[in-house]
């Protein structure tokens, strides 16, 4: 197992009920240290690519924490939903964009079918640490 994202408060990084593992929103840290910290503007549009870095990050960290309640001899075998949320400006209107860049990560890990489910991307006020995103996931483990 992978080493768990650093908690950033009194939560655990991901529960597990039953087959069902829900995670924390998780910021693109690394080893508890933020990437970057930024407001997505309208200016962001244009380039969307310029946040890959933390969008795959917040999202390797959601599947680590996802991963590490698994028991021996399984997987995921489904994202059944993927939440991004995107600290922007009023004015991004791009959201499905920066969501996509968090998909193709899971795909990439998990396959076509177990990667993608459900999906929501909500523009936020704010983030913790004004984050640039967070990405929250519920995953289904089954055999592998």
């Amino acid at each position: 197992m992978s080493k768990n994202p650093v908690p950033q408060g009194m939560y655990k990084p991901a529960v597990r009920f039953g087959d069902l593992i829900f995670t924390a929103g998780m910021t693109p840290r690394k080893d508890g240290v933020l990437l970057s910290a930024a407001k997505l503007t309208k200016a962001a549009e244009l380039d969307p690519e310029a946040h890959r870095r933390e969008v795959r990050q917040a999202a390797e960290n959601a599947l680590t924490a996802a991963e590490n309640c698994l028991e021996e001899g399984e997987k995921i075998v489904q994202i059944l939903s993927l939440t991004v949320y995107i600290n922007a400006d009023p004015r991004f209107t791009k959201h499905p964009r920066i969501a996509d860049l968090a998909s193709e990560y899971l795909v990439e890990r998990l396959g076509p079918d177990a990667g993608i489910g459900a999906r929501a991307a909500l523009g936020v006020a704010s983030l913790p640490g004004n984050a640039p995103v967070e990405i929250q996931l519920i995953a289904a483990a089954g055999k592998a």
